[in-house]
């Protein structure tokens, strides 16, 4: 990381840069030999009264004294991506919301309010795309009051980590109360790669429908209403995956979901029984929908894992998926 100018330190960002993506270094402690120094990178989303906040791909707001800094530049806005499908946050983010849908939604501006009676966050979570059209105080009021009537907490889905994402809205939802309940990631790689893996998908079943028996593997829901079966069942073009137990009448040993939308195909749902893993089946309902995927034109891929899910992360990690952006919930205080 470059910050000299003819050998010397230099702080070239300003409280006008608020809102652009920066770098900067600060003295963190001194040590023996001199000063240690710590770099961050990411939004700046203010800089009041001496203090500047820097809102990292993490979704992590980093305070900073100024009196700390010795050096800070603009830098780009997001890096080059080295591997996978190439993809803007604007366009990434629709497929995404498209492969989860509501019950229920009311537009708010460019925001879209969308609720599913509690199932799942993401169907129950305004999704911020744009400008809400009157000012962000009475936006979440109104979003409060929505929420309120439907019995429901009130969320609001937001992303870092990209061009075009919300770090400065994030910054303002903290300032105002709202705190962060889940942070996920967005991965994305090519298709192709996943559906030549050298999987088993023989013993891969795959329907345009669900059934009690897939959902008696998935078991994100109290009880499997019409509320849940229209947000599962929702989507432009939508499979499901099962591999069979081993006996009859007990739940799959794994299941999953895939949505395609274009060039996109979403993963999601896929779930292995504790008693099946470390068999390969996460991998073979992959394999066997991004076929699918694939006959139906897709090229590229995409699902969300939740960043405590080392498992998860891990797999997809070898199967070549790359972190695009984080989504993080705000829960009104």
């Amino acid at each position: 990381m470059e910050f000299t100018i003819g050998g010397q330190l230099e702080v070239r960002i300003t409280p006008a840069d608020v809102g652009k993506r920066v770098s900067v270094r600060r003295t963190a402690e001194r040590g023996s030999q001199g000063p240690k120094f710590t770099d961050t990178v990411g939004v700046l989303t203010s800089w009041d009264s001496g203090v500047l906040s820097i809102t990292t791909k993490s979704g992590d707001s980093v305070r900073i004294a100024e009196s700390t800094l010795v050096a800070g530049k603009v830098v780009p806005a997001a890096p080059a991506r080295r591997r996978g499908p190439a993809a803007s946050f604007d366009e990434l983010a629709p497929v995404c919301a498209r492969a989860w849908q509501p019950v229920e939604s009311e537009p708010l501006g460019d925001w879209q309010l969308r609720a599913a009676q509690g199932f799942t966050r993401r169907a129950n979570s305004v999704l911020p795309l744009g400008d809400p059209g009157v000012p962000l105080d009475e936006a979440l009021g109104r979003v409060r009051q929505w929420y309120g009537e439907r019995d429901l907490p009130a969320y609001i889905q937001t992303a870092t980590g990209a061009e075009g994402t919300q770090e400065q809205l994030c910054a303002e939802l903290e300032q105002r109360g709202w705190r962060r309940e889940v942070t996920a990631e967005v991965r994305i790689a090519a298709l192709a790669p996943i559906g030549d893996l050298d999987a088993d998908v023989s013993q891969v079943r795959l329907s345009r429908d669900l059934d009690e028996t897939w959902l008696s593997r998935y078991q994100r829901f109290d009880a499997p209403g019409p509320h849940v079966l229209k947000v599962l069942r929702g989507g432009p073009s939508v499979w499901f995956a099962s591999v069979p137990g081993d006996t009859g009448g007990a739940p799959p040993a794994a299941i999953g979901r895939c949505v395609v939308d274009g060039r996109w195909a979403g993963f999601m749902a896929v779930e292995v029984g504790p008693e099946y893993r470390r068999r390969g089946l996460a991998t073979a309902v992959m394999t066997a929908l991004a076929r699918k995927a694939l006959d139906e034109g897709a090229s590229a891929a995409w699902l969300q894992v939740e960043t405590d899910n080392e498992g998860a992360r891990a797999l997809y990690e070898r199967m070549g998926f790359a972190v695009h952006h984080r989504y993080h919930h705000f829960r009104s205080a």
